[in-house]
């Protein structure tokens, strides 16, 4: 969070092949500079600027939740054990004139209000500014080591953004560390470690001034906690370095504030807001996307929206269909008898081929539950799956559930008592019917059935889908959606 405004141009902004009119979170999902989205019992919590929260149930519909005991500005979370460690920026940012900041920490065993052990401790001050130095105390970010080290990152685009070391056990300043300068034109930071590198995430462009905030998230790496951290083009971000992570997109602008949520198995996601949600009046948002690892570096990706597509393996390369006897394309014409391999083929005018009506191929198909297999992908009507968001059947994190159908049709994909799959003639919102669609971190996807979270849609065989345990070191339950 900052008060002092910068005119910086975005001159690009990653999007996939895949993309579609994306939806915000549901509920009330209001807030500004959240904090890194945390766990606890069973529900989803985080933290902005002026100490108020968002709690949700299931992480996709949000609601107002309870404030910090410590008012402040851009707060960050990060639970250690069975501790959770809160830092806020309790002054500067600009706030009453100046940039003497102080930032603290208060710590707490849980953040359910309604257990017995909700208490948050008595609020320390681990780093500061004077308002005359070259650093704004504000805007924390923590990080937990590989070794075990905690340390806290803060800092605007006034002046240097610094790290200091924190001790694990109770949110405190280590005594005798000395701040280091870690980065400068970046706010909101924080770090993640994965692969030997730690990667400084930091907030470019203006932010607080609503659809003309040019918030942009960006990131560099270090093989040091105290860097040099360096962009894909080797720039310092001492130098105002840092590759882009994500930008304005669809109709949401401004992100900045990233918190990453691994979830394990290849998944990972971030929190971040966005300034301006053109659909919510220009308010000032939570939003969850999909974390993309690429040659080393940090990609935001698109959760998945829906769509009409190819459901097709990775292990094999074969699409997903209902189990009914194909109907060949109609149309075209081969090289014709005698021509042989040096003739001209058909003469006349060439048409396009229609793609199949799905009323019409489906005629003849069985009015009863069928297999689900795989085979060649041949544009046929019974291997085109729309995938839709289902309202009210609740969600995970950054997600609504969906059904799977066939285009066209009401024939939906569900789940069998025997852990199967089974092609049904009518979608009726059971359980067994929805499912969850997440993107894993090299760009290919996992589908998992509401009923079963453990397990996910796997080619067992070359043409054989199924239900199993979730692998994933490999190919054989990852998918990938393409367009017919």
């Amino acid at each position: 969070m900052k008060t002092r405004f910068l005119t910086i141009t975005i001159f690009s902004m990653f999007s996939l092949w895949l993309s579609c009119p994306a939806f915000a979170l549901d509920g009330e999902p209001f807030i500004h500079d959240p904090s890194t989205i945390m766990e606890c019992n069973g529900k989803y919590y985080t933290y902005g600027t002026g100490g108020g929260g968002l709690v949700s149930d299931d992480g996709w519909t949000w609601r107002s939740g309870n404030r910090l005991p410590q008012s402040g500005a851009a707060p960050d979370a990060i639970l250690i054990g069975d501790m959770y460690i809160i830092a806020i920026g309790a002054t500067g940012g600009g706030l009453g004139g100046g940039h003497n900041g102080t930032i603290l920490t208060l710590l707490n065993k849980t953040l359910d209000p309604q257990s017995p052990d909700y208490k948050f401790s008595e609020a320390v001050a681990v780093a500061s500014s004077d308002g005359i130095e070259d650093c704004d105390a504000i805007d924390p970010g923590l990080c937990m080591g590989p070794d075990g080290r905690l340390w806290c990152t803060y800092g605007t685009f006034f002046g240097f953004t610094r790290i200091v070391e924190l001790d694990p056990k109770t949110g405190k300043r280590v005594e005798g560390n000395q701040a280091v300068n870690i980065a400068i034109d970046c706010e909101a930071t924080t770090m993640i470690y994965r692969d030997g590198w730690y990667y400084l995430f930091g907030t470019h462009g203006t932010c607080c001034n609503g659809v003309t905030s040019t918030y942009n998230i960006r990131v560099g790496r270090s093989k040091s906690v105290t860097g040099p951290f360096l962009d894909n083009m080797g720039t310092d971000m001492l130098k105002g370095g840092g590759k882009l992570v994500v930008a304005a997109n669809g109709r949401y602008i401004g992100p900045g504030h990233f918190g990453l949520i691994d979830l394990g198995n290849g998944i990972q996601k971030f929190s971040c807001h966005y300034e301006a949600d053109l659909d919510r009046g220009g308010r000032s948002i939570l939003d969850i996307r999909t974390l993309l690892w690429k040659n080393g570096w940090p990609v935001a990706g698109e959760d998945f929206r829906g769509g009409t597509f190819e459901i097709e393996s990775e292990r094999s390369g074969y699409a997903l269909e209902l189990g009914v006897e194909a109907v060949p394309l109609s149309g075209g014409r081969g090289m014709g008898m005698g021509m042989g391999m040096g003739g001209r083929g058909a003469r006349g005018p060439a048409t396009p081929i229609p793609d199949q009506n799905v009323a019409d191929v489906s005629k003849n198909w069985p009015d009863r539950n069928l297999d689900i297999r795989m085979g060649n992908y041949m544009l046929h009507a019974h291997q085109k799956w729309t995938i839709t968001p289902v309202a009210e059947a609740g969600g995970y994190l950054g997600s609504p559930y969906f059904k799977i159908t066939i285009a066209g049709t009401d024939r939906t994909l569900a789940m069998t008592e025997n852990t199967e799959l089974v092609g049904l003639t009518t979608f009726t919102g059971r359980l067994e019917q929805l499912w969850r669609i997440d993107q894993l971190i090299d760009g290919t996807y996992r589908i998992t059935p509401k009923a079963l979270p453990d397990y996910a849609l796997t080619a067992v065989g070359v043409t054989t889908p199924s239900l199993a345990k979730f692998d994933p070191d490999s190919d054989k339950a990852r998918w990938n959606f393409r367009k017919p």
